[in-house]
């Protein structure tokens, strides 16, 4: 993308507004969500990509608030789906009816489930079976659904993020590596601090409860997620986001040697395209004009740790990929 092509006016107005926009929305989030703040900028990060997320955190730390909150500040439907063992693929994407009319003709019609939407929470994924997994990531890929022979289109934009409790694993069944690549990013959400919690406490026992002006439409949400993809990022910033990514994979010659003695698995292209997608989101959405190797690093942890497979070894020393990807990064000068 050159230089003169990103820089027309109407390019540089919309810039003007995404960044607006983000801070507008940040004091919308704020109104409802003590805290918190890393983890929207990485919804934002995300959101203006087009990718999804995987929200990690215990329960109770108001992760479902949290995206219903973004999704209320941004002007889009929002849909909640609670994953329990008998959920079926139907209970998500939908089901055909027979229906007779006046006349007594039959005739089937697509009853739409709750994935057309723009901003679906699948709550605790990794607590029902893979065909109903596979049901939701198929239409995250591919954002449409089949039933009955027919093909039926999700609006756009439509962003799924999925959560999962990382304390109760019995009963569950964990995503597969090829499923966990779907999404864009692994963001994790801590426990607040002590004076966040004392202000969660405080707002959240009183009657009064915050109301939310709506920031940008679907339509707009588009437009500027095409701008992100006119953002530009030089060689040299796209070099460093494959270098990383390939130093995971253990049977690349130039992975470091505790790569190659604790991985088994490293991640994919797909990796190398979210890690630069993901920093032209954060350039812009910061007002800058141009993706950077910084903005690279800044995300590499959320884009890389859900695709990185440690080893036996590293399993049994605590080497997590989480640190592994940390490692990685001292060990890669930008």
């Amino acid at each position: 993308m050159g230089t003169q092509e990103w820089r027309d006016e109407k390019d540089v107005r919309q810039a003007g507004e995404l960044v607006r926009a983000r801070a507008a929305i940040r004091e919308q989030i704020a109104r409802v969500i003590v805290g918190q703040d890393q983890v929207v900028e990485e919804l934002l990060t995300s959101l203006f990509t087009g990718g999804h997320c995987l929200l990690i955190g215990v329960p109770g730390l108001a992760k479902t608030l949290l995206v219903s909150t973004l999704a209320q500040a941004v002007h889009l439907s929002f849909n909640r789906v609670q994953f329990t063992p008998d959920l079926m693929p139907s209970d998500i994407t939908g089901t055909e009816v027979l229906e007779e009319d006046a006349e007594r003709r039959r005739s089937f019609r697509f009853l739409r489930g709750p994935v057309f939407t723009n901003v679906l929470l699948a709550d605790e994924i990794n607590r029902t079976p893979p065909k109903t997994q596979a049901a939701l990531l198929q239409a995250m890929q591919e954002y449409q659904v089949s039933a009955g022979g027919q093909t039926h289109a999700l609006e756009r934009p439509f962003f799924v993020l999925a959560t999962q409790n990382p304390i109760e694993q019995e009963g569950t069944y964990p995503l597969p590596e090829a499923q966990l690549d779907r999404f864009m990013f692994y963001v994790t959400v801590d426990y607040p601090s002590a004076a966040d919690e004392m202000e969660i406490v405080r707002s959240t026992t009183v009657a009064a409860r915050a109301t939310l002006q709506r920031i940008l439409t679907p339509a707009k949400i588009r437009e500027l997620q095409a701008l992100v993809l006119r953002v530009p990022a030089a060689d040299h910033v796209v070099k460093h986001a494959v270098d990383l990514v390939r130093k995971t994979r253990p049977g690349e010659p130039g992975a470091p040697a505790f790569v190659k003695e604790n991985v088994s698995w490293g991640a994919g292209p797909r990796a190398s395209q979210y890690l630069v997608l993901g920093a032209k989101s954060r350039a812009i959405l910061d007002g800058r004009m141009a993706a950077s190797v910084e903005d690279v690093r800044a995300i590499a942890r959320n884009v890389l740790v859900h695709r990185i497979i440690p080893n036996f070894r590293a399993e049994s020393e605590g080497l997590t990929s989480a640190k592994i990807v940390d490692r990685l990064l001292e060990e890669t000068p930008t």
